[in-house]
Parts: structure tokens; sequence; C-alpha cells
């Protein structure tokens, strides 16, 4: 029944088509500077049928074969690839991304839990013991760092090392655990002899990595951080001063989760934006503190890679439009 309802063919899964794209989504792309890539949290969502997509197609059909219509959408030049968190992906996996991508189209790359989730979760998300691979070198190295600079090359954008939720106990051993990631970013050098242009960033959801310490390890390793704007974090006038001591650099930003949901309301944005069609918490106080970050970033010369997901105001695609017009109105036509 569901073959029936989404493919053209009596159940093969059919190409995936882009939609006619908005008339005002071209100039305004042309208007963005180069040097932003920008695009959504993931591609797999039947809801955008007219938005990106022509018409309805399934989300299998989607993950398997939606990321060339994706990325023919005027202002997608990037996309978060958060599915390597879950399970790492093969360098084979990663060609096979690459191939249907353009040579301008960048990916942002999450690195696999196994090296950034302090515990091995079971059913439902619940830790169950510590993770002994937590901040390990050689397991990132071989499953996260060369397989994604292998397979991707030069549409590397960003590799995102985004540290989960400590357990309690441990946060106030920040200066142990933040030697630990200072060695594991010591060796992501090998991935700037291969892909030079791609920067390395770490995201948090734990204030209390915020100090002094951390900026000295992300400085001395050429990393930047990740600006996580999601309800674990502060808002974001509050992790600036990461950014700006750290300037001048590359901007990397994940808008995962709309603050009103808080820490914990994935689920709840999930249920209450589904099927990601509209915009229906738009948050233009967030959107335009980004843009002004994102103008300062690209004026300076610097890349600036920002993804968005559906829980951040209801509907990605729509979420970066907003976000490029109001981008649009800081810098002026290219």
């Amino acid at each position: 029944m569901q073959s029936a309802l989404f493919s053209d063919d009596g159940g093969t899964a059919s190409e995936v088509r882009p939609a006619t794209p908005e008339p005002s989504l071209i100039p305004l792309a042309a208007d963005l500077p180069e040097t932003l890539r920008m695009g959504t949290s993931s591609w797999h969502y039947p809801g955008w049928a007219g938005l990106v997509w022509d018409k309805l197609y399934s989300e299998e059909q989607l993950s398997r074969r939606g990321l060339d219509a994706y990325a023919r959408h005027p202002l997608f030049r990037a996309v978060g690839l958060d599915r390597g968190f879950y399970r790492p992906l093969t360098v084979d996996q990663y060609i096979d991304h690459a191939d249907q991508v353009p040579d301008d189209f960048r990916f942002v790359v999450k690195a696999p839990s196994r090296v950034t989730d302090p515990l091995l979760r079971g059913a439902g998300g619940k830790g169950q013991k510590i993770n002994p691979d937590f901040l390990d070198s050689a397991a990132a190295r071989a499953e996260f760092i060369e397989p994604a600079g292998i397979g991707l090359g030069s549409k590397l954008g960003a590799l995102v090392f985004q540290i989960s939720p400590l357990p309690s106990h441990w946060l106030n051993e920040m200066e142990r655990l933040i030697e630990g990631l200072h060695t594991l970013l010591r060796n992501t050098s090998e991935l700037k002899a291969r892909c030079p242009d791609a920067v390395v960033a770490v995201e948090v959801r734990d204030r209390q990595w915020l100090t002094p310490a951390f900026v000295d390890a992300l400085k001395d390793t050429g990393t930047t951080y990740c600006l996580g704007l999601h309800g674990k974090m502060p808002p974001i006038a509050e992790q600036l001063p990461i950014l700006r001591a750290l300037w001048p650099g590359p901007l990397v930003c994940r808008w995962n989760l709309n603050l009103k949901h808080g820490a914990y309301g994935y689920e709840k944005a999930r249920d209450q934006y589904s099927p990601f069609d509209r915009l229906v918490d738009p948050d233009p106080e967030t959107r335009n503190a980004l843009a002004k970050v994102i103008a300062g970033t690209v004026g300076a010369g610097q890349p600036a890679y920002v993804t968005l997901s559906n829980k951040a105001e209801g509907c990605s695609p729509l979420s970066v439009a907003a976000l490029a017009e109001a981008v649009q109105a800081r810098i002026g036509p290219a």
C-alpha cells in the first residue's frame, strides 16, 4: 500500500525530483557570500513536499535518493550528517553521499557516540554504564576522522565532536575531561593535511565546559567552538564570549532545538511540529542574533557552516530561508 502511494512504478522507488524553487529564493541565494554554507540537519522528511521535493515521497525514498534533489535547492550548500552518531559510516557510504552533490557542496558531520558519549546507552537512550572509548583518539581516528576525510574529501566542511551530557558527578572533574578532549583534538592534525579547508569543531551540552582551559585546548589545536543552540545550553548571547576568545576563526553552528522546549524537549518538539511543513514557533530573536554572528564571520573572510533542525522553529527549509533574509539585511547585496 505504501509503495503505491509513494512511487510511480508499481513499488520500485522512483527518482526523487526537486521542487520548483520559490522565485524569490534565487536572487536571495545569489546575494549571500560564497563563504556562507547553510542547510538542514538531514534531508529525509516527506513533509517538505512542495518546499524541497516536487511531490510526496516516502522517508525511505528520500533517505536513499533524496540528497541530489536536496542539493538543488538554491539556499542549500551544506547538510548535517548526523546519522553517523548512532552508527559510524564507512568510507563507501561517505563516497556515495559525496557523489550525489555538486563540488561546492559541503557536509557537516557529527562524530559517533562511541567517542563523544560518556555512557553506553540501552533502549530509550538510558545510560547503562561508562563508555570506555569516550574521547578515545584511536577510536575517533578509525571510525570518524579517517573515513570522513577519505570518503568526502574536499566536500567535507566540518567535523563536529558533539559531547553528550555528562553524568552529574563528572561535572566536578572538568580539568581531567578537558585534558582528554585536548589529547583527542591533537590527533585531528592528519585530517588538516588531507582536507586543508575542513573545520574541526566541538559542541557541548553542559555549560561547565565553557572555561578558559576549554578555550585554550581549542586554540592550541586549531579547533573552533560549535555554537549549539539547544535547551541544555545558554542562549546564543551567553555563548558568544567563547567565539570572541577564538576570534578570528570560522563559524560552525547547529540550531538544534527551540529554547521554549527546554533541555529535554526533542520528542515534544517533534510531535508538535510534525510533518515539518510550516514555521510553528518562529524565533526572530535567535535568528537575528545568529545573522549578526554570521555577518561578522563572513565579513572577516572566514567560512560559516550553519545547519538548522526542524525542531528549531518547525520547518528547517523555511528557517533557512528566514535566516538567509536576516543575513542579507545585514550585509546587503553581494
